[in-house]
């Protein structure tokens, strides 16, 4: 074999040497690259509100009759004393001669229990003069030696013991006194009635100056006592309900910032905490699963020209800052893996990945502040997956 045939086999024969180690070397692994910086961070929970009337006032009926109709609508101002509803008495009960005549018996009996009780009372009140006689007599004579120390205590008994009775006979008067105008009330009511054809009427007033929320019984018709017929307040007095999950209520507490947005204004409206509530319900989430929630007040803390534009029972949307700095050493969250009982990090040096340990403080969903083992400048590996192990090389994707 010549000389040229032996070149071009030993030619060939490192083109393919040289094939297969290319073909068998370790390929860059390609990673998204993300980097150690420093920023401000805010960790919040965010949750789904509504507004509300601070100060809500629900008119109801205080008496049992006929509701004249409502004029009011919802949006109308009311003064405080202003007639917001009318309720005249039930009529066909007032003019039943039945009812007439048990309502003249009842003033008798309430009259003659009246003059029973005065008379217990006169009775009551001597047996406790009498009573206090004897004490000072038995104390007298007890000071001359003529009695024993036990009736003194005896006599002094029986005088506290008068006297109880003379207040509860007094009581007594009272009670029958108010039952007796109590029946007197309802006669007088039906022999009106039965005269003039017209009770009196009940006026139903506005407790403050505010406006008319919901009317809730507008047409005329029988209403029961205590009733609701209308509900009143001032609408720019507005706080925000928000049901958090009792897990995030823990770390809420009362002064803490609020954004409130996405309720349709341009911009973000600024909210502090008032209150926690002190206890939690259950709510059954849109799948199906129970979830203990605590209700969270919260007051506006913007001008009230920024959110002039909400009602009452708006949706907002609530972030409470539970947490924030403004020069904070952070990583993207997707970048920390779990390490035994730590937490460890990829970063890039020399083009090989390299794991380090690294101590982490607050996270805020996509940012997750560093307290050890990294500095700013230092590149990371974003997203590691199961390609990426320590000392394996890398390159940017």
């Amino acid at each position: 074999m010549n000389l040229r045939a032996r070149i071009g086999i030993l030619a060939t024969v490192a083109v393919v040497a040289a094939g297969l180690a290319y073909g068998f070397m370790p390929r860059a692994v390609p990673v998204d690259v993300a980097e150690v910086r420093r920023a401000p961070l805010v960790v919040t929970v965010e949750e789904e509100g509504k507004t509300r009337v601070r100060e809500r006032y629900l008119v109801s009926a205080p008496v049992a009759g006929f509701q004249r109709r409502i004029d009011l609508k919802a949006g109308d101002a009311v003064a405080a004393g202003e007639i917001v509803a009318a309720i005249d008495p039930a009529r066909s009960a007032a003019l039943d001669p039945r009812s007439r005549a048990q309502a003249e018996a009842q003033a008798h009996a309430a009259s003659a229990a009246l003059a029973l009780a005065e008379d217990n009372a006169r009775a009551a009140t001597a047996a406790a003069q009498l009573a206090r006689q004897e004490r000072e007599r038995a104390e007298s004579l007890r000071r001359s030696g003529f009695v024993s120390e036990q009736a003194q205590d005896s006599a002094r008994t029986a005088e506290t013991r008068a006297q109880a009775a003379a207040a509860a006979a007094q009581q007594a008067v009272r009670v029958a006194r108010f039952d007796l105008d109590t029946a007197r009330a309802a006669l007088a009511s039906a022999a009106q009635l039965q005269a003039h054809g017209v009770a009196h009427r009940v006026e139903v007033r506005a407790p403050l100056a505010a406006r008319v929320l919901k009317v809730l019984h507008e047409s005329e018709g029988a209403v029961a006592a205590a009733q609701p017929l209308l509900e009143i307040g001032d609408p720019a007095s507005l706080e925000v309900e928000v049901e958090v999950l009792s897990t995030h209520a823990v770390k809420i507490m009362p002064g803490s910032k609020v954004v409130l947005d996405r309720w349709g204004g341009a911009e973000a409206v600024a909210g502090r905490v008032r209150v926690v509530e002190p206890s939690g319900f259950t709510k059954v989430s849109a799948l199906g699963v129970e979830e203990q929630r605590v209700r969270v007040i919260v007051d506006f803390t913007s001008p009230h020209a920024a959110w002039a534009r909400l009602g009452d029972g708006y949706r907002v949307e609530a972030r409470f800052v539970l947490w924030e700095g403004q020069d904070v050493l952070q990583v993207p969250t997707s970048a920390l893996f779990r390490q035994g009982e730590g937490w460890a990090v990829f970063v890039i040096d020399g083009g090989r990945a390299h794991r380090k340990p690294v101590g982490i403080g607050q996270r805020a969903g996509l940012a997750t502040q560093v307290l050890s083992g990294l500095a700013a400048g230092e590149k990371l590996v974003a997203h590691p997956d199961e390609s990426v192990r320590d000392g394996v090389r890398v390159k940017a994707r």
